[in-house]
């Protein structure tokens, strides 16, 4: 049997009840809608006010503020980072690994880095009669920069006062040895004894380094830098540069890094700190500039060739590389940006980009982390492939000159040899001591060591065509 049909007022009543639910559906839908509405637009508001306050300002920091402690009052966020290049983490071509060692009176440092001299015994040979040949290690965080060259086994070789240059945070030591005039202070601090000039210096480096205290702009406060970048943009055509003024912020989120990480030498008596750029960056642009002045780091102790040591030639390299050409600064891979809450900054736990793909990397390479760092490795195991090579023939060429010099055969003789050797040695050391494996330019590390490698050739055929 069939239910009865609804009467008029039941079908009233079931509509009235279904647009009375639909009403009050919409009612609550709507004050949700308006609420979360709200909720974002005050967040938005809160979001954007801390936006416009990127730091709290605790304390007031002076040209004279060198601890980076007191600049953690304001800026918390970018000293946690700081904090963080006590960090060992060994990629497969760089960074170091912490090994514990039983502290001394003489050397208080209860971890150090790998010795890059019992990795590759090669390096005693081409070091022969250097500091370098006693002690190399592996490079570490910014955190380790002061105690590891004050406690180095190098010091067993009388240092100068220069070190500290790249070294510590010498900026207020050099005002203060200049009283205000901050290249008179370093000319001073450059002659001293490095541990007499020590004793003036407290701090790694810090945020006074790199930002004015007034208004946090990026600033070079290196003289070595001041004057290299000078000479370097003069051979350019451009005279009288003056960086502080005349650089863009993109360049100096490079220079800033380019203080420190770059070739240079002593000059003189008085062991003036040089960036030898006056010719350019390049390395045979360099080694000329040290050729016309008659600049040797040591007489090598087997072969008695006047031999050049590389440093640290990041910046000179990546001047040359894909990145340098494509606008990309040091800080961008190394201090990538990163979102703090509202804040935007720039991450201060400066490291190996391997380390920190994602912000480092992916930010303009959109493609896996994997393959990122699998593209990294294919080129430094090729830039390794051409430094063991380079480095076989130039200890087989130590080794020729050495046996002819033994031999008895007269300077003159041995003179093409060793300038050959001069050559080989400073075009290895340019990537060897470079801290990129190549990476900062590959395709120009690869002609280095080519060229390295030809000069040690042409040096024992040299020795070859002696009757």
């Amino acid at each position: 049997m069939n239910p009865p049909d609804p009467t008029p007022f039941e079908v009233v009543t079931v509509s009235r009840r279904s647009f009375l639910l639909r009403f009050g559906l919409a009612v609550g839908l709507s004050t949700l809608l308006a609420v979360g509405g709200l909720a974002l637009l005050v967040n938005i508001m809160e979001r954007k006010q801390e936006a416009k306050n990127p730091f709290y300002r605790v304390v007031e920091l002076t040209d004279d503020t060198e601890d980076a402690l007191i600049w953690a009052k304001n800026f918390p966020l970018q000293y946690d980072d700081y904090r963080q290049t006590v960090d060992q983490v060994r990629t497969r071509f760089g960074g170091s690994e912490a090994l514990p060692r039983t502290p001394t009176d003489a050397d208080p440092r209860s971890i150090v880095a790998r010795s890059l001299l019992e990795e590759d015994a090669r390096l005693k040979t081409i070091w022969a009669g250097y500091a370098f040949a006693i002690d190399a290690r592996e490079a570490r965080g910014h955190a380790y920069m002061l105690d590891d060259q004050t406690f180095t086994g190098r010091q067993a070789v009388s240092q100068p006062g220069t070190c500290l240059h790249c070294h510590s945070s010498a900026y207020v030591a050099y005002r203060n040895l200049g009283q205000g005039d901050l290249i008179k202070g370093f000319e001073r601090m450059n002659r001293m004894p490095f541990a007499e000039a020590r004793k003036l210096v407290t701090h790694p480096v810090t945020c006074i380094d790199c930002h004015d205290p007034a208004t946090l702009q990026l600033r070079i406060t290196r003289p070595g830098f001041l004057e290299g970048i000078r000479a370097f943009k003069a051979s350019q055509g451009i005279p009288d540069y003056e960086v502080n003024t005349m650089a863009t912020r993109q360049e100096m989120r490079s220079y800033v890094c380019a203080q420190c990480h770059v070739e240079y030498y002593f000059k003189g008596e008085e062991k003036r700190l040089v960036y030898p750029w006056a010719n350019g960056l390049k390395v045979e642009e360099i080694l000329a500039y040290y050729d016309s002045t008659q600049h040797k780091d040591w007489t090598h102790a087997e072969t008695g060739a006047p031999v050049l040591k590389a440093q640290h030639p990041e910046f000179e390299l990546w001047k040359q590389g894909i990145h340098a050409r494509s606008g990309v600064a040091c800080a961008d891979c190394h201090m990538p940006y990163k979102r703090v809450g509202a804040h935007k900054i720039s991450d201060h736990h400066i490291r190996s980009p391997l380390l920190n793909v994602n912000h480092a990397c992916q930010t303009c390479h959109k493609w896996p982390e994997q393959e990122l760092l699998d593209r990294v490795l294919v080129s430094q195991e090729r830039t390794h492939s051409l430094r063991n090579q380079a480095m076989d023939a130039l200890v087989d060429l130590i080794a020729d000159i050495k046996a002819a010099k033994e031999r008895g055969r007269p300077d003159a003789e041995l003179a093409a040899a060793r300038d050959f050797q001069r050559k080989a040695q400073f075009y290895l050391d340019f990537v060897e001591a470079e801290n990129s494996t190549g990476f900062h330019a590959p395709q120009e590390a690869a002609r280095i060591l080519g060229e390295s490698m030809n000069f040690s050739r042409l040096g024992q055929v040299s020795l070859r065509e002696l009757k």
